[in-house]
């Protein structure tokens, strides 16, 4: 049971066990306060990996395996070895780290929740990279205390990308609506309000996807920070197509819980810790 005393802001506002900097945590020192300036050292840091032959970067094979490191000690200590000066000082395109859309967004909450700011990485679907289709996508969501509500933040958008996707919002304040967290998205194809088969990335989509995505906001929720390639026993399995009822209904109610931007903290960490197939699996390494 979740205790009643369990405050969301500290609870959001402490590192889990994948976003710890452990002995690093003295590197973050340095950096800024503001997210904007924050985002920009960790564009400065980090290529990501599908976007890397848009900046003329061909990456050997070796290279592309950063993406599997999951914890933010083990990136930094990386990141450290490819460059060891400051993490303010940005990196040549060919001394960054390479990973993807989860690892900008786990870094971030990783520096915020160093500042004692409440943050969590959300995954879902975004609809600015391509026209009519929604991207599988994370990102990270932190408490601005000042303006009372969480903001949804995408630290991989730089300059570059912006210009490249046509990008006229605030990167540091995604509008409502432009991202779907997994649980929205259940909730929008299961209702006939969208085709999922618009949902995905590459030529890998459909509702079992969605289902994927919204476990891993719903782990996210409770600061199990996943990769992408993770299984869990609550997922669909891989191009799942048809549901039995049961689980369908277990579903639409994970749905339910999690598909705002502003979930229940309490019902959350009641569902994660009832739920044994939300539980990570034996072999599950942080």
């Amino acid at each position: 049971m979740v205790s009643k005393v369990e405050d969301w802001k500290k609870y959001y506002a402490t590192q889990s066990i994948v976003t710890d900097p452990v002995e690093y945590k003295n590197f973050y020192d340095v950096l800024p306060d503001d997210i904007p300036s924050l985002c920009q050292v960790i564009q400065g840091l980090v290529l990501h990996l599908h976007w890397a032959e848009a900046y003329g970067v061909t990456l050997p094979d070796e290279r592309k395996t950063e993406v599997k490191i999951r914890q933010a000690d083990r990136y930094l200590a990386r990141i450290m070895e490819l460059e060891n000066s400051p993490l303010t000082t940005a990196r040549p395109l060919e001394k960054k780290i390479v990973g993807t859309c989860r690892d900008f967004a786990a870094l971030l909450v990783s520096c915020l929740r160093h500042k004692g700011i409440p943050a969590r990485m959300r995954v879902g679907f975004a609809t600015y990279f391509t026209p009519g289709h929604y991207e599988d996508h994370y990102l990270c969501q932190y408490w601005n205390e000042q303006e009372n509500r969480w903001i949804i933040v995408d630290a991989q958008l730089d300059d570059f990308q912006r210009k490249a996707l046509n990008i006229k919002f605030d990167p540091c304040n995604v509008p409502e609506g432009l991202f779907l967290p997994g649980g929205k998205a259940w909730q929008t194809c299961r209702d006939g309000k969208a085709d999922p088969e618009l949902f995905g990335i590459f030529n890998i989509k459909g509702m079992w996807f969605i289902g994927c995505d919204m476990i891993y906001d719903t782990l996210s929720l409770n600061k199990v920070e996943s990769h992408p390639w993770d299984v869990w026993e609550m997922m669909p399995a891989y191009q799942q197509t048809e549901f039995p009822k049961d689980y369908l209904k277990e579903m639409d109610n994970i749905a339910a819980l999690t598909g705002g931007l502003t979930p229940g903290f309490a019902e959350v960490r009641l569902l994660y810790q009832t739920e044994k197939k939300l539980q990570p699996p034996t072999n599950w390494k942080p």
